[in-house]
């Protein structure tokens, strides 16, 4: 049998701003080890939870409600602990990763994690800046970073439709999986993208934490986070203009016409903006641009190969890939000599 996906809705990627279908757990189905889910007919009267589920106001709540636990408890444990301040962050950090992730078993939906790439640094930043004096340095990074923060957790908000939802990739992983994909959404969907977006954070948080000072190059990388925070939104709205006309296929216009990942690139430069802010503002901390380098690692080595493997489906994807650029939104000749035979 083959595995349906109905009721496909789109959703932003916690790792990236970008975009991803997301599938309606009801009527997934599978020839895996177990099934997704039974139809809904057959579980709506078991699960205590179905209209909670089903309900997009109810599902935002509950997660807003996982979400402020998690931070609460992390700066609990932060303040608690009696280690050098990176520990202590790493370890509240993963805690409340752990706190969300439990959730995500507990609603069997692993995209329960999703905003948490978004709302992570600005919570983090936030709670570092309260009650110390803030530099120039310290005030950009807080600034570029809620910016970011806002803009990719409105536009998870935009495409979220409910707990019943879940993105396709955590669909297809728990197939593949089967009875391991508990390990695999621990592992993999959790505390990955956490220890990367930590390594990520870093650097503005030893900007506050040190009193970095102002640099040229601090400015310059707050240039390029303001130009990747607008990249992130012109990909994603001229997405959801494409999806909204339910066309269907490949989208080749704006940015898109291309690179196949624009958004991607957006969550690239980002970071990069950050570090470079980082190590700036303390040039005696260089290994602060690691967590940047991680992040460009994880959209290169899986992001980037997953997402072409799934429009590799689509008719038309090979002439698509060879008219455009994986990230750089530039013309390739090949594109320009097919339109001037065309």
């Amino acid at each position: 049998m083959k595995r349906q996906l109905s009721t496909p809705i789109f959703a932003g990627i916690c790792g990236g701003g970008g975009l991803a279908k997301r599938v309606d757990l009801r009527h997934t189905v599978s020839d895996g080890a177990r099934r997704r889910s039974l139809p809904a007919k057959e579980t709506d009267g078991l699960n205590v939870f179905s209209s909670l589920r089903k309900s997009r106001a109810a599902s935002f709540a509950v997660l807003a409600a996982v979400y402020a636990l998690a931070a609460a408890g992390g700066v609990a444990l932060y303040r608690a602990l009696s280690l050098p301040f990176w520990a202590a962050l790493l370890a509240a950090d993963t805690a409340a990763t752990v706190f969300v992730f439990l959730f995500s078993l507990f609603f069997s939906n692993a995209s329960v994690y999703d905003p948490y790439w978004s709302v992570q640094p600005p919570v983090i930043l936030t709670a570092f800046a309260a009650g110390r004096p803030l530099t120039a340095a310290g005030v950009l990074a807080l600034v570029c970073v809620w910016l970011w923060g806002v803009r990719l957790t409105a536009n998870w908000a935009y495409t979220f439709h409910g707990l019943r939802y879940e993105d396709w990739r955590y669909v297809l992983l728990r197939e593949k999986t089967g009875r391991l994909f508990p390990l695999v959404n621990f592992f993999g969907i959790h505390l990955v993208p956490t220890l990367v977006v930590y390594g990520c954070t870093l650097p503005a948080v030893c900007i506050l934490e040190f009193s970095g000072g102002a640099s040229v190059g601090g400015a310059a990388g707050f240039a390029l986070c303001l130009f990747a925070v607008g990249l992130q939104f012109f990909a994603d709205r001229q997405m959801h203009r494409f999806r909204r006309r339910k066309t269907g296929g490949l989208i080749r216009e704006g940015l898109w016409r291309y690179a196949r990942h624009p958004n991607y690139l957006g969550e690239i430069l980002m970071w990069w903006g950050v570090a470079l802010q980082g190590v700036c503002a303390l040039p005696q901390y260089p290994l602060l641009a690691l967590g940047a380098a991680a992040n460009t690692a994880l959209f290169l080595l899986v992001s980037i190969p997953l997402a072409d493997g799934r429009q590799a489906e689509k008719p038309g994807y090979a002439e698509y890939r060879d008219a455009t650029r994986s990230l750089l939104p530039l013309p390739r000749r090949r594109a320009e000599e097919h339109e001037q035979s065309v």
